[in-house]
């Protein structure tokens, strides 16, 4: 006895999320589900939300001799505002910058200088090679203009052999972060952080990671924004230098045809 014919009709559906009439019947018998959301919106409202914020926020990073370059530029009442803010900000820090130079240490001074002093906050301890090799010599510049810069964190620094008998060589530098007490970061030699090409910008996230400087911190946010600035104008440039070659390339063929 021949199989019963499968009597169910085929519903022909090309795009189950295309809006068209004969969708919208199969939608309403729960042949197809429900159309998803477009996320166009969310997408618009995220855009919107991103530059909104960018516009509040336009003044992050400016010293107090950027703002006043802005004076024709921006509302007075609101430059005068972040003007108070920087001036708050920079009689904090300096009531903090008790440092301000790189400690060299030696080994019967680290249990205080380095150790305890931690219970106050972060103190950073650059381990340097014996023999001077390039990344020491990097990381050793870094550390003076840091101590410079951020005068209320505490930066130190001692050849890493006579800090730890035979330690190697192929170690150094490293650096080692205390805080309450106890090593909370270390990076050994340069290699996770830039190697011979470290920079500040390096430094900064290091400081900002072990709590030693806040995120929002001005000195953060500036080096940030010249390093973006750069960036930028270094793609304008090389925008500029492709559009002069593509437009003397033109001329030269130009000059061919009337050859």
């Amino acid at each position: 006895m021949a199989a019963p014919a499968d009597q169910r009709i085929a519903v022909p559906v090309d795009d189950p999320n295309a809006d068209t009439e004969w969708n919208d019947i199969l939608r309403k018998h729960g042949i197809i589900p429900e159309k998803p959301p477009s996320p166009t919106p969310l997408i618009e409202e995220a855009i919107l939300e991103a530059r909104r914020l960018a516009h509040e926020n336009r003044l992050e990073g400016k010293d107090l001799s950027d703002l006043s370059e802005l004076e024709d530029e921006e509302d007075e009442t609101f430059l005068e505002q972040y003007r108070q803010k920087r001036l708050r900000e920079l009689s904090a820090l300096q009531k903090k910058s008790v440092h301000g130079s790189v400690y060299p240490i030696s080994k019967p001074e680290y249990q205080r200088e380095v150790t305890e002093a931690s219970q106050d906050g972060p103190v950073l301890v650059n381990l340097t090679s014996a023999h001077g090799n390039v990344e020491s010599r990097v990381l050793s510049q870094l550390w003076r203009q840091a101590a410079r810069e951020y005068g209320d964190v505490k930066f130190c620094e001692m050849p890493a052999n006579r800090a730890i008998e035979n330690y190697p060589e192929r170690n150094c530098p490293t650096i080692l972060v205390y805080n309450k007490g106890d090593i909370v970061k270390q990076v050994v030699t340069l290699a996770t952080v830039g190697g011979a090409r470290m920079s500040m910008l390096d430094l900064d996230k290091i400081l900002v990671e072990v709590g030693a400087v806040k995120e929002d911190d001005m000195r953060v946010l500036k080096r940030r924004r010249e390093a973006e600035d750069a960036e930028e104008e270094g793609k304008q440039g090389a925008r500029r230098a492709v559009r002069s070659s593509r437009d003397a390339v033109k001329r030269n063929d130009d000059d061919d045809d009337w050859d």
